[in-house]
């Protein structure tokens, strides 16, 4: 089973996503140039709207510093012992666990973790601290080493992540494959439905305190914008989500609950100091199926789209998106067999539209009837 996501979202001028010339990221699609924001900068929108909505216990970290939090619960874990020899312990057992220390003994890489992970972690070194393993452990943590001892409890620890952010976009490192997570969910580059081209803005900055005899800006400079209508998609593989949060049925109805209200109203925050373009989905369309063919929509618009008489930007993206999955439906309709599907849409012309074609029923008033729409379905799970 799979639960895919199609959003099309009219942004106001912006720079959401910068490339490494502060400029609004953009590519090329159907021979035309597009505005692009990618799949990593729309995944840390959703993580932090996660940050803000879940119990912390379900959302993972990222950073180069576990370390630095496993010497916390070893603290606590282990009262009486030296915080110097529990850090140098925690950072002996990150550096087996994840990955190669730099030179102050921390990760050389990021690595994406849980505090479950690390509870079970804390609660490994307590128990070795408890047998004979202590002595040589100890010895070799003060080295900051690699340490057989740990190697082989580790190896055997059977300690995974269960936040939903690691079971959904998944963790890879590579020195140590056997922490990888394969994600159980997909994320687009988002891409414009037209076609694009930059735009600047000169701008100029007074100093306050300037005497008043000088005149001039203190300083100035451009900065790149551009507005576009953005198509949007996502796909979760619910089966591999159950798997990687070990089976847990319940805590993956929750997980996509979480992932679907968080792809609808998390926004990347790039220069929205600067522009303020918090533009909410004009369109969201959710399907779910008994099939493992994933279907993006994007080649709706290989051809760009433009406004047309009264019809804007958005409402043609719709038509056209529409159109597409219609004949892709019709085309193949073994790899269809759709279990549920919900529309979300701003505009009443097209309510009325959807309402006279074949998909007439898919409408949902709200964002709160189309979770409860897809709740319904995954209680299949």
């Amino acid at each position: 089973m799979i639960l895919e996501l199609h959003i099309l979202q009219n942004i106001a001028p912006s720079n959401l996503n910068r490339d490494d010339a502060n400029q609004p990221k953009d590519c090329e699609f159907g021979g035309h140039r597009r505005a692009r924001i990618s799949s990593q900068s729309i995944k840390r929108a959703i993580r932090q709207e996660f940050f803000r909505t879940l119990p912390p216990e379900c959302v993972g970290s990222r950073s180069k510093l576990a370390a630095d939090r496993l010497t916390e619960k070893l603290t606590a874990l282990i009262p009486g012992r030296n915080s110097e020899e529990l850090s140098k312990v925690a950072k002996s057992v990150i550096t087996e666990y994840f990955a190669k220390a730099d030179k102050e003994g921390n990760s050389s890489v990021l690595v994406f973790f849980d505090d479950t992970e690390l509870n079970h972690l804390a609660e490994v070194i307590k128990q070795m601290y408890e047998t004979e393993l202590a002595g040589g452990l100890s010895e070799k943590a003060k080295k900051t080493e690699k340490d057989p001892a740990i190697a082989a409890v580790l190896k055997n620890a059977g300690i995974k992540p269960i936040a939903y952010d690691i079971a959904l976009f998944g963790r890879m490192l590579a020195e140590n494959p056997d922490r990888n997570v394969d994600g159980a969910c997909q994320v687009a580059h988002a891409i414009s439905t037209n076609r694009v081209q930059m735009e600047f803005d000169f701008f100029t900055a007074v100093d306050d305190l300037q005497s008043k005899d000088k005149t001039g800006a203190g300083m100035m400079g451009t900065v790149g914008f551009q507005s576009s209508c953005f198509y949007r998609y996502a796909v979760v593989h619910v089966d591999k989500l159950i798997e990687n949060l070990k089976h847990d049925a319940d805590a993956a109805k929750k997980a996509l609950h979480a992932f679907i209200e968080a792809s609808v109203i998390a926004l990347p925050s790039g220069k929205q100091n600067s522009f303020a373009a918090h533009n909410p989905p004009s369109f969201v369309f959710l399907t779910v199926r008994d099939s493992n063919t994933p279907w993006s929509l994007a080649n709706a618009f290989e051809k760009p789209v433009r406004p047309l008489g009264d019809k804007g930007l958005t409402e043609n993206s719709v038509e056209q998106l529409l159109r597409y999955y219609t004949g892709l439906a019709e085309i193949y309709p073994n790899q269809l067999n759709l279990k549920h599907g919900a529309i979300l849409v701003i505009s009443d012309e097209l309510k009325k539209q959807i309402n006279d074609s074949a998909m007439d029923g898919l409408l949902v008033s709200n964002l709160n009837e189309l979770l409860t729409a897809v709740n319904s379905t995954i209680t299949e799970i």
